[in-house]
């Protein structure tokens, strides 16, 4: 749960703001999204070797 202190004579609008970055600090939202679906973990393994392959075919093309 985020507590979020107000000061006296803080308008809501600057409470809001502050929720909102601590709310976005946590994370929550991007573990939401990643359990909608779950992947195999050959599948993620997978995914990740492809991916260092391309990272290190881009940093070989730029030498």
């Amino acid at each position: 749960m985020l507590v979020i202190t107000v000061k006296e004579g803080e308008s809501i609008e600057r409470a809001l703001k502050k929720y909102k970055k601590k709310f976005d600090r946590t994370k929550v939202i991007r573990h939401l999204r990643e359990r909608q679906q779950f992947d195999k973990p050959s599948v993620v393994r997978r995914a990740e070797i492809i991916k260092a392959k391309y990272i290190q075919k881009m940093r070989e093309r730029e030498i």
